[in-house]
């Protein structure tokens, strides 16, 4: 699919989507809690119905009413699943891992070969460790052990999801557990996300010192209750109010615990200078921070590293599109640099490299200068409505 824009201005009113994030744990934390419980305020991007599909694969029974899941666990890790479809959602694919080691049985988890390209490596360590099966391919992998209750330790500077990961499985298996994050621990606000979830539904679960999760026996319970609003999104959508637009974001919890609200900030100071910010806690708002700050006066951003594990290498990817618009980035150690810049579509499309962020951020950027993105379909990802929001305030794009 291919977005054609002219230049334009927004106005209006709107609601974030739902957290991506907090959806993921609290549908899996429903599973956990044994209990059957209901979700409203879900949005169907693709990467939630690739964990609604490995829920229901491993024996959970979930139904859908609008925007409301009702999850009935009775089943739960009671089946032999067939193959877990993960589709591209690293979320997903990192959560269920873990899960999946409880089973004591082969399980194959599958996805695109973008997804089985990002790091991996610390579940292939603790299964070296442990002397468990980790077969992958290009498509898919296989994993087969069974894993105990104890003390572990994972390191704190790939993704959060690992950690994460690790909770639910040990939480599932109903003994005392703990895990140690090596230093430095990165993405730490989205282990905050994940403890907060679990705490819902009754699950003893904190830190109890800077480095060391607690997953203690714990009696859960149901819970029901809404999705918050998406900090991560969100910032595509209060970008265009740094750009001469007007637009009312709305569906935000003011005291969540969500790292990506760190963007207002962030475009504060993008707006009124050229700052050196660090994106190692919230790797997710790098397309829209390069975007915005290559439409004012560039910027330093520091944490890079891992933009390049993402759905695509994100550094890169937008490199090369601000590239055919006159601009560019410079890469250092760990370090990526925009400069100041005049940048104007020359008639060749933009990619959307196949990554739902990228294609948001550079529709930012062409809402101000006009042009085309081939592969826009890539925003189904984990925000389905975004253009179908952005034409409702106002956005000359269209789409086909």
């Amino acid at each position: 699919m291919i977005a054609t824009f002219k230049p334009c201005t927004l106005a209006g009113a709107i609601d974030a989507p739902p957290s991506k994030s907090m959806a993921h744990r609290y549908l899996i934390g429903a599973a956990l809690s044994g209990q059957v419980c209901t979700l409203s305020g879900v949005d169907y991007s693709d990467d939630i119905l690739a964990s609604i599909d490995c829920l229901k694969a491993l024996g959970a029974t979930i139904t859908a009413d609008g925007d409301s899941l009702i999850i009935d666990p009775s089943n739960f890790m009671q089946v032999t699943p067939p193959a877990l479809q993960c589709r591209e959602s690293g979320s997903t694919l990192r959560f269920f891992v873990p899960l999946a080691l409880c089973l004591g049985k082969p399980v194959t988890l599958m996805g695109s070969e973008r997804l089985l390209q990002r790091p991996l490596g610390i579940y292939e360590e603790l299964c070296k460790d442990k002397g468990f099966t980790f077969l992958k391919n290009t498509t898919s992998m296989i994993v087969s052990g069974k894993l105990e209750s104890g003390n572990y330790k994972l390191r704190g500077d790939v993704s959060s999801q690992f950690i994460t990961g690790l909770i639910f499985a040990l939480l599932y298996l109903g003994e005392e557990s703990s895990i140690r994050v090596i230093p430095p621990f990165e993405s730490r606000s989205y282990v905050n996300l994940t403890l907060s979830a679990l705490q819902s539904f009754g699950a003893n679960v904190c830190f109890s010192d800077e480095y060391t999760i607690a997953i203690k026996k714990s009696q859960m319970h149901a819970y029901c209750g809404r999705i918050e609003g998406d900090y991560s999104n969100a910032a595509f959508l209060d970008a265009f109010n740094q750009l001469g637009s007007y637009v009312e974001v709305g569906n935000l919890k003011a005291d969540s615990l969500q790292g990506d609200q760190v963007y207002k900030s962030y475009f504060q100071q993008i707006t009124e200078g050229t700052p050196t910010l660090d994106i190692s806690d919230c790797p997710d708002l790098g397309p829209i921070l390069f975007a915005l700050a290559s439409l004012k006066h560039g910027a330093v951003f520091t944490g890079t590293d891992r933009l390049k594990a993402k759905e695509s290498d994100r550094g890169l990817a937008m490199h090369q599109e601000l590239e055919k618009l006159g601009g560019g980035l410079i890469f250092g150690n760990n370090t990526i640099t925009v400069p100041k810049q005049e940048l104007h579509y020359r008639g060749i499309p933009l990619s959307g490299h196949n990554d739902h962020r990228i294609v948001m951020a550079l529709s930012v950027i062409l809402c101000q200068i006009g042009g085309s993105i081939e592969g826009v379909q890539a925003v189904k990802k984990s925000y389905p409505g975004f253009f179908g929001d952005i034409q409702g305030l106002g956005a000359k794009v269209d789409v086909r």
